[in-house]
């Protein structure tokens, strides 16, 4: 057995980074926001570049032996396979965390996000290896999702504890910014291939290097989230509980219900975030004539859009409160579930239609849909409790969003995807409903 001075912990190094980083006054929410931003950019990031990858490369590359459409479900299937196995990482690095630190727990969370991501840049296709070809996609995807779990950093919460009172709704949105800004680079990257480059270049090569791109990405969002997580003000939270691991077999069984409600109450926001990005492109991809680049370059006008929606969601949360604003919104997504078929298949302006008026309603939802009913948790549970609460919550609301969306309009056609996003917006409204404490909370 070793020693317990030869045990590996990163709290050594945790201290080393106080010193540099001490401050004489109590950290800022706007210190906060800045680690905040660039974390949440570089999940994101990672998660469009395989989702549009999804849709125009892995059809092909692994799945050539089928028809377009099964191939295409075939990869949303793997899609899934990372919201599964998140909680699986969340079990892993909590664990790590209790015992060798956050610095420790992010470190070896983001390395292996960025290098299971980077990993399938080398991925070789079925024309090289055949059927293996789908399992290392699977492995790969697999370890995307056990990686995420495990970046979870607090950060958020901290945000929360230290924004003001009157501007929580302003400071809840600020993690949310993380999406569009990942999405604009995202689709760019992907634009800019597909415009220069032949159709057999980029299924060779071309697709790769947004891969690349996510790696050194997730290398500076390690150094932004250290910078915060070894300050001495997050390490007095940490202290104080309020942040603190706990084991979740006893915070499932204390905060079960907030954990099942947190999960619901998105769901609108969650639904619609894929059907104004992943499945459209599935959609246009496999039914239309219409250049891919062409439609990436929509989704980054509504990204734009979207992000526009997050900051405003900030100020009409303080002002009407977020759960008000949560349950209009969702009010407005399952309008727009009744016209999102219409506008979907309505041509080059119902296409740019959807898009606008889909990305403005995801980003006023999605702009407070993050920690609805964190402040529920008791404080000795809040860090576990929210992490599970968003993994629950992607598992639900996304993980087979695309797959489930997609099979339907094929099956009964592309209303049945309207009734889907409907049937999300109707589960966050009774959630709302069920966490009377947030309406309480918010006056």
């Amino acid at each position: 057995m070793s020693s317990p001075a030869m045990t590996f912990t990163s709290r050594s190094l945790e201290d080393d980074a106080r010193l540099i980083n001490a401050r004489d006054h109590k950290i800022a929410p706007g210190d906060i926001s800045i680690g905040v931003i660039i974390g949440r950019t570089s999940e994101f990031f990672d998660f469009f570049v395989y989702a549009i990858a999804s849709v125009i490369v892995f059809p092909s590359l692994v799945f050539p032996y089928v028809d377009a459409l099964t191939g295409t479900l075939y990869s949303f299937a793997i899609f899934a396979v990372a919201f599964i196995t998140r909680p699986i990482g969340s079990l892993i690095f909590m664990a790590i965390d209790r015992h060798f630190g956050r610095g420790t727990k992010l470190t070896v969370a983001l390395f292996l996000l960025g290098g299971s991501t980077a990993s399938i840049a080398f991925m070789p296709g079925y024309a090289t290896i055949g059927h293996y070809a789908a399992l290392v996609l699977i492995i790969l995807r697999a370890a995307q999702g056990v990686a995420l779990g495990g970046t979870w950093d607090g950060l958020a919460s901290l945000l929360s504890l230290n924004a003001p009172r009157h501007q929580r709704g302003w400071y809840a949105m600020v993690p949310q910014l993380g999406a569009p800004l990942a999405l604009l680079v995202a689709s760019g990257l992907f634009a800019f291939f597909l415009m220069t480059l032949s159709r057999a270049d980029f299924l060779d090569w071309g697709w790769r290097y947004p891969f690349f791109v996510a790696f050194a990405i997730n290398v500076v969002a390690l150094f932004a989230r250290l910078r915060i997580v070894v300050t001495h003000e997050f390490e007095r939270l940490f202290e104080q509980r309020d942040l603190q691991p706990s084991e979740i077999l006893p915070t499932v069984k204390a905060e079960g219900r907030n954990i099942v409600i947190g999960a619901f109450a998105p769901l609108a926001s969650f639904a619609l975030f894929h059907m104004v990005t992943v499945f459209p492109l599935s959609w246009v991809a496999l039914f239309t004539n219409q250049p891919l680049e062409r439609f990436l370059i929509i989704e980054m006008i509504g990204a734009s859009v979207g992000l526009l929606a997050i900051v405003v969601s900030g100020f009409i949360a303080d002002q009407i409160g977020r759960r008000s604003l949560l349950a209009w919104s969702a009010l407005g997504i399952a309008i727009f579930s009744v016209m999102a078929p219409l506008l979907l298949n309505g041509g080059d302006l119902g296409e740019v239609a959807f898009m606008i008026l889909g990305f403005m309603l995801l980003g006023l939802a999605f702009g407070q849909s993050s920690g609805v009913v964190a402040s529920n948790f008791a404080t000795e549970t809040r860090y576990t409790g929210s992490a599970l609460t968003s993994d629950l919550a992607w598992l639900v609301g996304a993980g087979f969003a695309p797959l489930v969306a997609l099979l339907l309009s094929v099956k009964f056609g592309l209303a049945a995807s309207g009734i889907y996003l409907l049937s999300g917006a109707v589960a966050t409204m009774v959630a709302l409903y069920i966490n009377k404490e947030l309406a309480a909370r918010d006056r």
